[in-house]
């Protein structure tokens, strides 16, 4: 009788780890491995905190580097349950103004990484899960794929309100006039008149 052979890249990636248990495995192994599933992350994320096993990555060990990911033994711990609801989820989204929290890039912008597919934005913890923190929308924020993988470690640091001002000052009148009518859509306000 023939070996049953894996059907989802869900099951293509554990596999993988088991196979490689106390291995240190980067983003391209993995994504190789899950048959090159555009939603590998996604599938790794279920395995941890859906099924319990003990993925570690660089969020759990300084010893990693984003993109690397440690399967260290089979033991599985208590899994989360998914408890982020539509609503919060929409909610959080609308909140955030459909941009990530990390990098600034919306939804639907190209990829900053390169390649032919768009922004797209996932639901993230502020303080993870296993660390103690909840699903309410306190705890929740808008984060684009690549931010929340660790892809994109190299984002600036978020700019307070006086340099805001002083790239709006130094900008020209006709960026001014984009920026003030995103301004206007995003807040949804009217102009006033010019006197």
């Amino acid at each position: 009788m023939a070996a049953k052979k894996p059907s989802g890249s869900k099951e293509l990636i554990l596999n993988y780890f088991l196979a490689n248990i106390g291995k240190v495995l980067d983003s391209k192994q993995i994504q190789r491995a899950s048959g090159g599933a555009v939603e590998w992350a996604r599938r790794v994320r279920e395995l941890r905190d859906e099924e319990g096993y003990q993925i570690l990555s660089h969020k759990d060990r300084s010893d990693l580097k984003p993109g690397q990911y440690l399967l260290e033994t089979i033991a599985r711990v208590p899994a989360f349950k998914r408890g982020i609801s539509k609503e919060t989820r929409a909610q959080v989204l609308e909140r955030n103004g459909f941009t990530c929290q990390m990098c600034g890039v919306a939804a639907g912008d190209p990829d900053p990484l390169g390649g032919p597919r768009t922004v797209r934005l996932t639901i993230g913890h502020i303080l993870d899960k296993s660390k103690g923190g909840d699903d309410t929308p306190q705890n929740l924020r808008a984060i684009c794929t690549n931010c929340n993988e660790g892809l994109q470690n190299t984002a600036l640091p978020k700019p307070d309100q006086i340099h805001l001002l002083s790239q709006a000052r130094r900008a020209t009148i006709n960026d001014q006039r984009v920026l003030l009518n995103w301004l206007l859509n995003k807040f949804n306000l009217v102009a006033s008149p010019k006197s």
